[in-house]
Formats: structure tokens, sequence, C-alpha cells
């Protein structure tokens, strides 16, 4: 299926009811046990999965975080961070802080729709998933404070089944104790685990749904 046909489907599909918290624990991954409520004081954030296509093939933008001592030092994540009160809306959220990040423009950007909530109690934020898409591969500035690089990785190679793993991590919040989670590991052996490997296996299974990946 060509591309454009998969984002129009993917775009109808987030407007119906999502698979929700079953599709992110298949790759969970947690440092902190998961409260039984979100707690009220949780931090309301965003982040934005940003779809481009390269040579036909739609790609995902994912980059490192910078090695800075914080609950998601060094990770791999989505861009994102918290909300602001000069934000419209979580939306606008996400778009501001991939801007910041790593210097996408957000009228570059159509937001196709959103994935489910994602509570951290690593950092107690409550996270809000916004599946993005560009026409075509966009210009990187990196926030030299908080981005080591950016990955551009091929959609059906993140979503592969080999890409699955079981891998033993070390959160920078706990640096002295070591967990088995979940994770995606590209070819060149990046480990993607934790709250953002849990937003990908739901977009995985919404891509599944409608008959791609």
């Amino acid at each position: 299926m060509h591309y454009h046909a998969i984002i129009a489907q993917l775009k109808e599909r987030l407007k119906r009811p999502l698979p929700g918290v079953a599709a992110q624990e298949r790759m969970m991954g947690r440092v902190v046990n998961m409260p039984i409520t979100v707690p009220e004081n949780a931090r309301p954030s965003a982040v934005l999965c940003l779809l481009f296509p390269v040579n036909d093939e739609l790609h995902v933008l994912l980059m490192k975080r910078r090695e800075d001592k914080t609950a998601h030092s060094g990770q791999v994540s989505f861009p994102g961070g918290s909300y602001d009160e000069t934000d419209a809306d979580l939306k606008a959220t996400a778009l501001r802080e991939a801007q910041e990040e790593v210097g996408i423009m957000s009228s570059d950007v159509e937001i196709l729709g959103q994935l489910t909530s994602l509570y951290i109690p690593v950092s107690n934020f409550n996270v809000y998933p916004f599946i993005g898409y560009a026409k075509q591969k966009l210009e990187y500035n990196l926030s030299q404070n908080e981005v080591a690089y950016t990955l551009e990785v091929p959609l059906k190679e993140l979503l592969h089944a080999d890409r699955k793993t079981v891998t033993e991590v070390i959160s920078p919040k706990f640096p002295d104790v070591k967990r088995k989670v979940n994770a995606y590991v590209l070819n060149n052996g990046t480990i993607i685990w934790g709250a953002t490997a849990m937003m990908i296996s739901e977009l995985e299974v919404v891509l599944s749904e409608i008959g791609n990946f």
C-alpha cells in the first residue's frame, strides 16, 4: 500500500476508540510501579510521533536525549515535554516542544490524531502522544542542551517482529539497579524502551488494524 493511503487510513482510524492500555502493555518497561490512579499533581506533557516519507517509505523521527542526569537522560524518545500555560492545548505543546528540541516548524506538520495518554511514574509526567505527518523529510536544528542526535527509522523496520526483544536496562533515576524490560532494538543496536516503546506498541496495533505492518 502506498504511504499516502496509509496516512489517510491512519488519520481516519485515530478518530475512533483506541486500543489503549492493553496495546501499550505489550511493550511494558517500567522502573517504578504504576499507581492505581494518575496522581493529581502529575505534570501534563505531550510528545510528537512524526511520520514522513523517504524514498516512498514511511519513517518515524526519534531522538537521543543528552546525558544530563535527569529521569530520562540518554534515552531514545519522541520530541516532547511539559505543557506550558502559554500553550493553547496539548497538541500545541507537542508541536512547540518538537520545534524547540529538533527545530521542525509546526507549519510543516499535520496532526493526524493522538494515541492513549500514558503516565510515567519515574518522572511524574502524564504524556499525551500526538501522531504527526510531514510531506517530506524536514530540516533539523537540534537543541544542544537537550538532544544528542536524531534517528530516522523506517517504520517497517521498527515494527518488524525481529526488532522486539527483552533486555536489561539501567534507569538514570536508579543507576545501581538493572531491570529486564521489553524493548525495540534497531539494526545498529539502539534500544528503545519505557514509555516510548509503549507508545510505539499502540501505534503498531493501530496500523495492524488498518491492514499494515
